[in-house]
């Protein structure tokens, strides 16, 4: 029988599999990411060990495997009072394992400690992940048209919010 599911923040060691798992859900679904794997890339494993130096990105893991990252991001300046969850991506693999929901919850959990509302956006077409921050308590406040453009294809975005306070 498969283990259970840990949570936990990513470290600097983790550097090397975070990077495979973020280049594969920007190789996979390009239409659902910001960055694109075309840059990310060109950067090596140093780069990435950096990245988890700054804002915590959260693994979910089992049997030594990482099924799935998602981060918290707090913004800046006059906005500082919000925080941002972004780069969720659970491998096919661990659709339905709970892996997506129990790190949803990680990042709710650390933000509620840092900031007054958790923003997100995500794909107009991507349901599955729309019925998954609904269940998470986020509600819509808008969208945004041609949020991103891969290749000749705009794709919007439901812009989604979770008030913690």
């Amino acid at each position: 029988m498969a283990g259970s599911i840990e949570v936990r923040r990513l470290r600097n060691t983790d550097a090397s599999d975070y990077r495979e798992i973020r280049l594969e859900a920007l190789r996979t679904r390009p239409d659902a990411f910001g960055g694109a794997y075309e840059d990310e890339r060109e950067r090596k494993v140093e780069s990435f060990a950096d990245s988890l130096a700054g804002d915590p990105v959260f693994g979910a893991w089992r049997d030594g495997a990482l099924l799935g990252i998602a981060g918290f991001a707090r913004l800046q300046g006059k906005e500082s009072h919000k925080g941002l969850l972004w780069g969720m991506y659970v491998r096919d693999t661990a659709r339905g394992s709970g892996a997506a929901d129990a790190l949803v919850a990680a990042v709710i959990g650390h933000a509620r400690n840092e900031v007054e509302s958790l923003l997100l956006a995500v794909g107009v077409h991507n349901e599955p992940a729309q019925r998954l921050y609904r269940r998470h308590g986020f509600v819509e406040y808008g969208r945004e048209p041609h949020a991103l453009k891969v290749g000749d294809v705009y794709y919007d975005e439901i812009l989604m919010r979770l008030e913690l306070r």
